[in-house]
């Protein structure tokens, strides 16, 4: 399994495949009696549980039973690598001809995996349709388009949504892209997204770190941003500067940098990680997590919408506040 999600990569396919009841070479259909979800691993876990768990980092595959000319066949289908090589309990394979071998073994290929950088946030959804997107949120960026743009807009309003899209690089030649169901998607076209998660949990911590609230958040961000920050209890405060009796109202958190440490959240999330975004509030802190991963050598941004970082941890004490 991670020879061929590297080998996919290499190759530029979408999908590596392992069949099991089609003979080798002559592509006979034969049929088979495995059945991977009766099979036990070590441990005795599940064949599935132990594959998943060991194929790093993403663990994405599918499995599949059915008739083919009146034979049984398994089919498993795994994602290509994205940036990095799969490794298979801290090993990484790749395809040799009709061989596998260990990646060490082939310097070369293994600078082409880690050299190669996917932009999954401009990546064109196959099943999505602009019906998929939330017209509130359709209108909200126009709204914002208009502000940024403002040279184009009068032009705006003329623009059917298609055109819209494209002229604010969320769509490519009307083809919906994950940046554009992130952050406009209607909540159940998360679903288009997987195995990605598209989700912001809110947690309510007390003193003890016990969880007292929770809410999850799907797309669209571009409106469930104020979602989130309305959840948070910004208290204000007043502080009694040196040399005046006129106290001075502060809120607990400046909302600014709340707002951007979310949005960097959203727009540097890893989603093939398949890791949620958390804001987690306690009583004297705020923490903002993701979840991602450096290239070799240092973290470098390429994509032109959404970049990818390690574990991002932000954590936000009330004024003076400190990252």
């Amino acid at each position: 399994m991670s020879a061929l999600a590297n080998a996919a990569a290499l190759l530029g396919k979408p999908r590596g495949y392992l069949v099991f009841g089609v003979e080798d070479g002559t592509h006979a259909v034969v049929g088979t009696a495995f059945d991977p979800l009766a099979e036990k691993a070590k441990g005795g876990q599940l064949l599935p549980v132990w594959l998943s768990q060991g194929l790093q980092p993403n663990g994405a595959f599918e499995m599949y039973a059915f008739e083919y000319q009146g034979k049984r066949i398994v089919l498993f289908e795994t994602y290509p690598a994205v940036d990095r090589p799969v490794r298979f309990y801290g090993t990484a394979c790749v395809r040799d001809g009709t061989s596998k071998a260990q990646l060490r073994n082939y310097p070369e290929k293994e600078r082409a995996l880690w050299s190669q950088r996917v932009d999954w946030s401009a990546q064109v959804c196959e099943r999505a349709t602009l019906d998929d997107l939330a017209s509130d949120a359709l209108t909200k960026a126009r709204s914002e388009f208009r502000g940024k743009s403002p040279a184009q807009a009068a032009d705006v309003e003329g623009w059917d949504d298609a055109t819209f899209l494209n002229k604010a690089k969320l769509t490519i030649r009307g083809g919906i892209t994950h940046a554009a169901l992130l952050l406009l998607g209607r909540p159940e076209s998360a679903s288009l997204l997987a195995p990605a998660v598209a989700r912001i949990t809110w947690l309510l911590k007390n003193e003890r770190n016990e969880d007292l609230d929770y809410e999850h958040f799907d797309p669209p961000f571009l409106l469930n941003v104020d979602r989130v920050l309305a959840r948070i209890r910004n208290l204000t405060v007043r502080e009694l500067p040196e040399g005046t009796l006129f106290p001075v109202e502060l809120t607990q958190y400046d909302p600014w940098v709340i707002r951007e440490a979310l949005h960097n959240c959203i727009a540097h999330q890893d989603y093939g990680l398949r890791g949620r975004i958390q804001v987690v509030e306690t009583p004297d802190a705020l923490l903002f997590t993701n979840v991602g991963g450096f290239c070799r050598g240092g973290w470098r941004p390429s994509s032109r919408r959404m970049r990818l970082w390690r574990f991002i941890a932000i954590r936000f004490s009330p004024r003076p506040w400190s990252i």
